[in-house]
């Protein structure tokens, strides 16, 4: 069950303070009632929803894991023509846009969708998501320099929260680490990693939540399957208790 001018604009037909204001004027049916008050909840897969006489659709909602490749700007638009991701989603007929950004020289995992409370859900820092990424590095990072990124890191903008680190594989000139984080920050990976002495040569996301590039190569996407935006949504459930 979800509140009716909630499903008004999810449908849109206007914003949600409008869609308040629709409801407050009389101009909103459900079941062939008039609703004139806020706070109603409707199950929009049963109830029949009317505004000024008119049936509601919601758009079919969509989730895509989607391998990013590198020098693709995270955008549906960019005034300078280059590639972007709304190039791979052409044949997508709802409008979906990325959930969060990667950097242009950054590959790897972006979720790209047309459910805004999904997609909010994924960037609130409440939630603290899991992010995973392979970072290949200049130099051997000592134990060290990898401990101070698990403790955190202090940046221009604040101390970083303690990440999960371990090499993966090792090297004088270059070494690829494993890192696990739980924020958005911009550039956070190679700016925690500049910090420690190590600029980053090529980073990937590889996971987010449980959702991994299992099956995917650079430019290609997968639907998520209901079980998994379930199991996506239930997380975020018991994470607010």
């Amino acid at each position: 069950m979800e509140r009716l001018q909630k499903v008004i604009a999810r449908a849109g037909v206007a914003s949600r303070r409008k869609s308040e204001e629709l409801i407050l004027k009389g101009q909103v049916k459900v079941n062939g009632e008039t609703v004139t008050t806020l706070g109603v909840k409707v199950d929009p897969l049963r109830d029949r929803i009317e505004v000024r006489g008119k049936p509601i659709r919601l758009p079919r909602m969509r989730l895509f894991a989607f391998y990013k490749p590198r020098g693709v700007i995270t955008s549906m638009s960019d005034p300078q023509g280059r590639p972007v991701v709304a190039d791979y989603f052409r044949a997508i007929p709802e409008r979906v846009y990325p959930v969060g950004r990667l950097d242009r020289d950054t590959e790897g995992l972006l979720l790209v969708t047309n459910d805004g409370e999904l997609a909010n859900l994924l960037m609130h820092p409440r939630y603290g998501v899991e992010k995973c990424y392979r970072a290949t590095v200049q130099g051997d990072p000592s134990e060290e320099a990898l401990e101070r990124l698990r403790r955190g890191v202090r940046l221009e903008d604040g101390l970083t929260a303690p990440a999960q680190v371990r090499r993966i594989r090792r090297g004088k000139e270059r070494t690829v680490l494993e890192l696990v984080i739980r924020e958005g920050r911009n550039r956070i990976v190679r700016r925690m990693c500049e910090a420690v002495g190590h600029p980053v040569l090529h980073l990937i996301r590889t996971r987010l939540a449980f959702i991994t590039l299992k099956g995917l190569s650079p430019g290609t996407y997968r639907e998520l399957t209901r079980e998994e935006i379930k199991r996506l949504r239930s997380s975020f459930k018991q994470s607010s208790k």
